[in-house]
C-alpha cells in the first residue's frame, strides 16, 4: 500500500497515527521522513548486539530498553500526543522514568539513545537528529557508523547542550555515561 504525503505540508502526531502501519515514517518538527522497510543484515546485528549487552546489564535495573519501531514523542511543551509535531523511532532507546512509558511507546527525552547509520541516512542522524535531541535534553546520543567503523558520541553538559562530538574507532569497550557500569563492548557490535 502507498501513501502519499506533501513534504510541504505540516502533519501532527493525530496525523501520524492515521498512517498505514505498513510503511514507517517519523515527523521531525511536522516534516515527514519516510523509513526504508526493513534494514539490512549487517545493521540488524548491530541493533541486536547493542539491545543485548544494553539488555543483559539492565537486568533488575528500573531502565528499559527497547528497539524500533517503538515512537519516541517529542513534545515542545505541554500539547497533546495528537498536536506534537516530533515522533521518531531510534534503532535503540533506553528510558530510566517509567512515568514517560505508555502503550504508544515514550512521551519525553530517552536517557540514551542509539542511531545505527547507513549511507542514506549518516546526514540526518549527525545533523537533524542531533539537533533535536540535544533540543529535548536526551542525555547521551550515539551514532554507529557500522561501514566505516566508528562510533560517534554526544553528551548533555549541565547546560543542556552536546557540546564537542566524539569519535571512537569501533573496538575496545566504551562506557555509556548515564548507565553507570555500563561497558559496551565494541568488538562485538561492529564484528
Amino acid at each position: 500500500m502507498s501513501f502519499a504525503v506533501s513534504k510541504l505540508e505540516n502533519f501532527t502526531y493525530g496525523d501520524y497515527a492515521t498512517w498505514p502501519e505498513d510503511e514507517r515514517w517519523e515527523l521531525v518538527e511536522g516534516r515527514p521522513f519516510q523509513m526504508s522497510p526493513a534494514p539490512g543484515r549487517r545493521h540488524q546485528r548491530v541493533v541486536v548486539e547493542l539491545v543485548k549487552q544494553i539488555a543483559v546489564f539492565l537486568t533488575g535495573e528500573s531502565c528499559e530498553v527497547y528497539t524500533a519501531p517503538f515512537d519516541v514523542r517529542l513534545p515542545d511543551g505541554e500539547e497533546s500526543d495528537e498536536e506534537a509535531s516530533t515522533v521518531v523511532q531510534p534503532d535503540v532507546v533506553v528510558v530510566c522514568d517509567e512515568k514517560k512509558l505508555d502503550e504508544r511507546g515514550c512521551r519525553g527525552a530517552p536517557d540514551f539513545i542509539v542511531e545505527v547509520a547507513s549511507p542514506s541516512t549518516a546526514a540526518r542522524d549527525q545533523i537533524q537528529k542531533a539537533a533535536l535531541y540535544e533540543k529535548h535534553g536526551v542525555r547521551e546520543y550515539w551514532v554507529v557508523h557500522p561501514v566505516d567503523g566508528i562510533l560517534t558520541v554526544r553528551l548533555l553538559d549541565s547546560n543542556g547542550r552536546y557540546g564537542s562530538v566524539t569519535f571512537y574507532e569501533g573496538r575496545g569497550k566504551r562506557p555509556v555515561e548515564t548507565l553507570p557500569g555500563l561497558e559496551i563492548d565494541l568488538d562485538a557490535v561492529f564484528q
